[in-house]
């Protein structure tokens, strides 16, 4: 038999019910809610992505917002920890990645809550019995956005260059992701010529570059930056495959297993030898670079119309072998008096010629050859500064 209340502590249960609602009764949980848009670019154009965050805001602080009209200090913790994270939300300039076989651009705005506007919003949502508010916030866009490649014209992407520096010492990484860094983000204005030793600029220690093994006099030397060509050969690589004309290019004086397949790389040695191509097409190139240093591998990007013409490049035919040279050697502290160390191993002189061929939306065909000689080489050992085999 269910036991009877008095009126008196009925009329207390209902009034307390009044006040504090059972969890089966109460209102829906309130949350502040973010809703925000940011564009990429996919398949050629721009699209919008919505975006959508939530935060849940003290349910005891709501109803005490709603019974005093005004805001709760119950609530404070709740937008506290969404302030922090709306706040830690920073500017990212706009970069292509390859997903799933398709290339998508896309940045990330940053964003800063405006405290007290939010705090209008939900109160003024509390006692309007809604249950949510909008959170109010600045948006700051990144430096390079998809608003600007768009506006340039790059919004596909154009080709690809890679070489592999397996193998590298720690010296010669350093210098190409040095490099790389360099020319990360870069746009090639249509009509421009690109210009290596322009754009990556002094080469020493003083903008981050260390001393590595370069080809002088017939043997090695160290000097600053050692280990570049590996990046001036890799994005000679993006560019011969967009069809772009070479204005300057080299070849190195042998050849470097670093940079095959032979033929198919660009040495750079500032003043004397420079790589400059020229974007001939209508719109902005934009140059991306990336890199995997487990597999020791560089990737230049490009981006920017989409293409008119198709470009296929030949393996390289070799020719005129010649035998290796004499062994050299070089100063080297780490070797122990007497002893030596190989540095570079000896490779034949050679010539090698690559035929690229262009194939413009019209049908127009045209050829191209890419020739590089090659001197013989000789190994070169490390001996002690002041082994009479330096002389």
């Amino acid at each position: 038999m269910a036991e009877m209340k008095s009126p008196a502590l009925l009329s207390l249960a209902l009034f307390s019910a009044a006040l504090f609602p059972s969890a089966a009764s109460a209102a829906p949980a309130f949350k502040l809610l973010l809703h925000a848009q940011e564009p990429r670019i996919e398949g050629g154009g721009v699209i919008k992505t919505e975006l959508v965050k939530s935060w849940p805001m003290n349910a005891k602080g709501v109803q005490f917002s709603r019974q005093a009209g005004k805001f709760s200090t119950l609530l404070t913790a709740g937008l506290d920890i969404a302030q922090r994270q709306i706040d830690a939300r920073t500017p990212k300039s706009a970069t292509f990645r390859n997903v799933g076989g398709h290339w998508i651009a896309r940045q990330q705005n940053g964003w800063t809550l405006d405290r007290i506007a939010t705090k209008a919003n939900i109160l003024k949502a509390a006692l309007a019995g809604q249950d949510s508010a909008e959170a109010v916030f600045r948006i700051t866009a990144p430096q390079r956005s998809v608003q600007l490649l768009a506006e340039r014209g790059v919004m596909s992407h154009v080709s690809t260059g890679s070489s592999s520096y397996r193998g590298s010492p720690s010296f010669r990484e350093t210098n190409i992701l040095v490099g790389a860094q360099k020319l990360d983000g870069f746009f090639i204005a249509p009509g421009h010529t690109f210009d290596f030793a322009a754009e990556v600029g002094d080469i020493s220690a003083s903008t981050g570059f260390v001393k590595g093994y370069v080809i002088s006099g017939g043997t090695l030397e160290k000097e600053d930056g050692g280990g570049l060509c590996q990046v001036s050969t890799t994005i000679f690589r993006a560019m011969y495959e967009a069809g772009m004309p070479i204005v300057e290019r080299h070849e190195h004086s042998h050849r470097v297993e670093y940079y095959d397949p032979v033929g198919f790389e660009a040495t750079v040695y500032a003043p004397q030898k420079n790589l400059r191509m020229k974007n001939d097409t209508a719109a902005y190139l934009f140059v991306q670079a990336s890199w995997d240093r487990h597999a020791q591998t560089l990737h230049f990007d490009l981006f920017g119309a989409a293409p008119t013409r198709t470009v296929s490049i030949g393996k390289p035919a070799l020719t005129d072998f010649k035998p290796p040279a004499q062994p050299s050697y070089t100063p080297d502290d780490r070797v122990r008096a007497g002893g030596r160390r190989l540095l570079d191993v000896p490779m034949q002189g050679m010539t090698s010629t690559i035929v690229r061929t262009i194939r413009a939306a019209d049908g127009k065909t045209t050829t191209d050859t890419l020739k590089s000689v090659y001197n013989p080489w000789g190994a070169v050992y490390g001996v002690r500064p002041g082994d009479p085999r330096l002389r």
